[in-house]
């Protein structure tokens, strides 16, 4: 096992691709998967399923993979520190639901990483790609909520992928509508005030289910319901109609004045947001720099946001 092997591994999960891969690492794609095989062949295990639709990481993969990148990590450290040899560009990546105060800490990481060059991707996708992503290392962390109807299966999902869930912060469900909408100036919303008005939600595509689903509430009564998939969408539809979300309550730090209001809920359920992550895998740099920032990022929106409920 030599570390170049290590390095094609890891390019290729990071890439999804075989093709991809060998493209960015400048070696034709047989060589490519020639050093893969050998391996896999030397260690006595699957890394990537091979199908018609492409590849895949095997559960097998997912742990090696882990340390993979940890060894690599430490190796590149090494080089840099006593031979001054560059430093690989470090990747980062998160997958999460649609939470602005996500794409806050995003920023501030951005604007405070030191690293010469990196490669960070954010993917707001639907609940259960999340919890793949992470499951696959196709993303360092994930970004959901739990609550009492859905923790069984979460959790299931959870244990099944080596994945440990860390808590955020605890909510109630709120209301988000335009601030000239007939609802914006109540203190508390009930179920009958928002019967007449169209609920907006995300869609999750195959994984259509109570249990993934975004909105922290789900209403039989609901008449008119309209489905978007990414949150620029669902603002421009909220700004432009009397139609309705339900979330956290926690506004975009940059965006408090754009017009949308949110609105406490009579209801007595609690949801916990928090992140996943692979539970044997420490820790990189950017990943705990990111972490930081969210938590710090958390601590203020939440303050501010209890402040509201009070």
């Amino acid at each position: 096992m030599t570390l170049q092997q290590l390095r094609y591994a890891i390019e290729i999960a990071n890439s999804g691709s075989m093709n991809e891969a060998a493209k960015r690492l400048f070696v034709s794609q047989p060589s490519l998967s020639n050093a893969i095989k050998e391996l896999e062949n030397e260690l006595g295990i699957t890394i990537f399923e091979r199908n018609n639709r492409g590849i895949s990481i095997s559960a097998e993969g997912v742990e090696f993979l882990g340390y993979a990148r940890q060894i690599i990590e430490q190796t590149e450290f090494m080089e840099n520190r006593y031979t001054g040899k560059k430093r690989s560009p470090i990747y980062f990546s998160v997958s999460t639901q649609h939470y602005p105060f996500v794409v806050d800490a995003f920023v501030k990481l951005m604007k405070e990483s030191k690293v010469p060059e990196y490669n960070f991707s954010l993917r707001e996708t639907q609940t259960y790609e999340i919890i793949e992503d992470v499951r696959t290392l196709r993303s360092d962390l994930g970004i959901l909520y739990i609550n009492e109807s859905n923790y069984k299966v979460m959790n299931k999902l959870f244990s099944d992928g080596n994945l440990k869930f860390t808590p955020l912060f605890n909510t109630n469900p709120h209301v988000y509508v335009r601030a000239g909408h007939i609802l914006a100036g109540k203190e508390m919303i009930k179920l009958v005030d928002i019967l007449p008005f169209p609920y907006i939600t995300f869609e999750q595509g195959e994984n259509n289910s109570l249990h993934f689903s975004e909105e922290m509430l789900s209403f039989t009564q609901i008449e008119k319901n309209i489905q978007v998939t990414d949150r620029a969408t669902l603002t421009h539809l909220l700004l432009g109609s009397d139609s309705y979300t339900v979330g956290t309550g926690i506004m975009d730090v940059e965006r408090n004045g754009d017009g949308l209001v949110t609105i406490p809920f009579d209801s007595p359920e609690v949801f916990t947001v928090g992140w996943i992550a692979h539970k044997d895998r420490k820790p990189g740099e950017m990943m705990s720099a990111y972490i930081d920032i969210l938590n710090d990022q958390v601590s203020r929106n939440v303050f501010d946001l209890k402040s509201f409920l009070l």
